[in-house]
């Protein structure tokens, strides 16, 4: 018997012995193919990218896993104890495994099994890691093993904080967040630090299954989920069993944080400075790099701009008449749902779209479609307003006539206009809860763009009526012809090539032999009229088409090319007559650019977006004003002067003549074409434009620190109408625009550069006059200029004039051909 037993024994130790030995074979094979866990060390999880505004507000966030990297001593106790009650409460005791964890899983999935419930797992955070960091989620027994033995080294590599921290910025909790600092902000919209006990509860219940304890679609299982890491925070001594009796008591209180542009109106303007991130870095480094970009938007002109456009092109297009309701549904019984399944532009607040429930001859009864929930299902408030006739007056219906054109036919009541189950959209009346004015969407479009000339830091862009409904900015990305809006830069290359403001070009009809293919052009003058021998001043103030011709034809179109480059205009301008009335196609963020260094003395400006980028250490990597000043890094002051940055601007254009063009732009305003804007009460220049058949409606131009450029016109080219012009659509936008952005400022002068002589001139004849009679101004004249006869171009074809002076032709007057 002791023999048999001896027998057992030795087998059975022999049958150990190889079962060990081939467990230690297999652990051998699976650790020697273990990842290298050192990279852990090393790793940069793929982070957010966020924009700023110039006054530090939220603008923009761009990511593919919305994921705030935060340290350890950054995150809140509290929200530590929940995350372990829930997941690991043995993490600070265990090595890597949890023995007792595994025992209890084993006895609990027993019982389970034999209740057919749900197996419960023993994972512990570091094994957790290490399967997120360097495994597959395949469930086989190799990547267990792994799992386990990577677990047991990490512990011996890293500290236990360590571990953490890449556990916590590394876990996926729902609605696209990784980390638990991107979920406080995607759920609650608050930092982890202003979380309550409940809402870190609910964050730390979300790691097994998120979908499984959604807010909204599985709101009961995710409050006693909740609950229960609450429940175990009790048992573990983190809170007090009354603080979790009061917590337990509150709703989940989710606020969830919207998607895209964070600020009203800057859609455009954000989606400008992702492209400009993409084109500096590339799309891994925008979406994954976690950078920290501190833009130029001013949010408050963004608004502005953003409001004088809408308006503008609100303006026109009522003009053009009522092109009928967006849709007509069923209107009896509950209209919400109806209304609210038409989708309705979500960027033109305060807009809504309505459906009308009634009407009389002078009201209109409408219902405002139900906004829609955090949960995504509709409000159940139904609220109603009303619209008065006199706000749907506007609405007429075009009418063609026998000449080609149309007549508006006069609303009396208000089904002339509207019908019950018409959905349109509505936006308040102010001073007013309950009524409504009648709005239609525009068809023409736009953009405007403002910035400071100094430094070329664009404020506000805008690209177009509504970013929802296209995303084509108009600002940046359509090019454009700009009509009379590039005759500035025309005039500021024959000032520089010795003109004066007061030198006389004759405006007379021009034939213009452009070659055998091209044939005679004629130019001629918006409306048709000329005016004979005028001052520089007056072509530019009145737009006049002819003189410009003359005097491009007298510089040189190469010249006017050159100048258009320096100017960043166009790159490369066809030397084509035609051109120096703005045939050519450009942006009006170059336009505006352009007008920015007129105005800022000829120095030459870059526009941009962006004014530092920092990586996601803090480093800055990219910073706009690149000066060095040595002398700011002193310690401490001894007397020494004030450090002064250089300008390193290059001067493109002397700055005698930059203000003499500047002080032209400025009569556009006073006695021009521009006089809408002269309603603004301050110093302004600027310039009028206008193309074929009015196509497009420009005005660019300025105050002394600050430049705006706006553009109007179909995004297919096509006639906006006679009168469609700058003067009468652009400039008012400008003006509007100008009106809220100068308000409180002083009306600062241009600024005059030194050597400029000032003299009393007639404004028609360009001669010397006395200060204070009808028609005389103070004339900028370079050093060593004056006024007089020095340049005249005359016509040698007959022409009319309208009523010219007869100062005009006195001795002197030969003209260069």
């Amino acid at each position: 018997m002791i023999r048999f037993l001896s027998y057992l024994f030795g087998a059975g130790s022999i049958m150990f012995l190889i079962g060990m030995a081939a467990v230690s074979l297999v652990v051998w094979n699976v650790a020697s193919d273990l990842p290298n866990y050192d990279a852990l060390a090393k790793y940069e999880p793929p982070v957010m990218t966020r924009i700023h505004a110039g006054d530090g507000q939220l603008l923009a966030e761009y990511a593919r896993e919305r994921r705030l990297y935060v340290p350890i001593n950054a995150i809140p106790d509290l929200m530590i104890r929940a995350m372990l009650s829930a997941e690991d409460k043995n993490f600070f005791e265990h090595n890597g495994i949890d023995v007792r964890g595994i025992i209890r899983a084993v006895l609990v999935n027993v019982r389970n099994a034999s209740n057919s419930k749900r197996l419960v797992g023993a994972s512990t955070i570091t094994q957790q890691v290490a399967k997120n960091f360097l495994l597959s989620s395949d469930r086989t027994i190799e990547r267990k093993l792994k799992e386990a033995l990577l677990a047991l080294r990490i512990e011996q590599a890293f500290s236990k904080d360590q571990i953490l921290e890449l556990y916590l910025n590394k876990i996926y909790l729902g609605l696209g967040s990784y980390g638990v600092a991107a979920a406080a902000l995607n759920y609650f919209s608050k930092p982890l630090d202003k979380l309550s006990i409940a809402q870190m509860a609910y964050l730390a219940a979300l790691p097994k299954a998120p979908t499984n304890y959604h807010p909204f679609k599985q709101t009961r299982r995710a409050l006693i989920r909740r609950n229960w890491v609450m429940d175990k925070m009790v048992e573990n001594g983190y809170i007090t069993a009354e603080q979790a009796k009061v917590e337990k008591t509150k709703d989940l209180e989710v606020s969830l944080r919207p998607y895209g542009a964070r600020l009203f109106a800057a859609d455009s303007f954000a989606e400008e400075v992702r492209r400009r991130i993409i084109a500096l870095y590339g799309e891994k480094k925008l979406y994954e790099g976690g950078l920290s970009v501190r833009t130029t938007l001013n949010p408050q002109m963004q608004i502005w701009a953003r409001n004088a456009l809408v308006d503008g092109l609100v303006a026109y297009d009522r003009r053009k008449g009522w092109r009928g309701p967006i849709a007509n549904i069923p209107y009896q019984g509950d209209w919400g749902p109806k209304v609210g399944k038409i989708k309705a532009l979500g960027d033109i607040t305060p807009w809504r779209l309505a459906v009308v429930l009634g009407m009389s001859n002078k009201l209109v009864k409408i219902g405002l479609q139900p906004p829609k929930l955090e949960n995504g299902e509709l409000s159940p408030e139904r609220i109603t307003a009303e619209i008065p006739l006199k706000e749907m007056v506007w609405a007429r219906k075009e009418i063609p006539n026998d000449k080609g054109g149309s007549v508006g036919k006069k609303i009396k009541k208000a089904s002339d206009v509207l019908k019950p189950g018409d959905v349109v959209y509505v936006a308040p009346l102010e001073k007013s809860k309950t009524r409504w004015k009648l709005m239609q969407v525009p068809k023409v479009d736009g953009g405007i763009v403002a910035l400071d000339p100094h430094t070329g830091r664009i404020y506000a862009l805008v690209g177009g009526f509504s970013y929802a409904s296209s995303q084509f900015n108009r600002a940046v990305q359509a090019e454009r012809q700009p009509g009379s809006a590039f005759k500035p830069f025309v005039y500021a290359a024959a000032l520089e090539q010795g003109y004066t403001p007061s030198s006389l070009v004759m405006d007379a009809p021009l034939a213009v032999d452009q070659g055998n293919s091209l044939g005679i052009w004629r130019p001629k003058n918006y409306g048709g009229k000329f005016s004979g021998p005028s001052t520089l001043r007056n072509g530019i103030e009145r737009s006049r088409n002819v003189m410009t011709v003359r005097l491009a034809q007298d510089i040189g179109m190469d010249t006017v090319a050159d100048y258009a480059r320096r100017f960043g205009i166009y790159n490369d301008l066809s030397p084509v007559l035609s051109m120096s009335l703005g045939a050519g196609e450009t942006t009006l963020l170059k336009m505006t650019t352009g007008f920015g260094m007129l105005v800022n003395g000829g120095k030459k400006i870059t526009p941009t977006l962006i004014d530092r980028v920092q990586d996601r250490y803090g480093r800055t990597i990219f910073r706009r004003d690149d000066r060095q000043c040595n002398q700011c890094a002193v310690a401490s002051w001894q007397g020494q002067e004030e450090p002064v940055l250089a300008d390193n601007r290059e001067q493109i254009i002397d700055p005698h003549t930059a203000y003499q063009i500047t002080s032209m732009l400025e009569g556009v305003v006073q006695r021009g074409t521009g006089s809408a804007v002269k309603a603004v009460g301050k110093p302004l220049g600027g310039k009028t434009g206008t193309t074929n058949e009015e196509k497009d409606a420009w005005f660019v131009g300025f105050s002394p620190d600050l430049a705006v450029g706006v553009f109007i016109g179909f995004d297919s080219p096509k006639p906006m109408g006679r009168g469609a012009t700058g003067g009468q659509l652009a400039a008012p936008v400008f003006r509007d625009f100008m009106i809220k952005a100068l308000a409180g400022k002083p009306g600062s002068p241009f600024r005059i550069p030194d050597g400029i002589n000032l003299i009393p001139i007639n404004v028609d004849t360009g001669q010397m006059a006395a200060l204070g009679e009808e028609g005389v101004i103070l004339e900028a004249f370079k050093p060593g200029t004056q006024p007089g006869f020095d340049n005249v171009i005359l016509g040698s074809e007959e022409f009319e004039v309208d009523e010219p002076p007869s100062e005009y032709f006195t001795s002197g007057t030969g003209g260069l051909y």
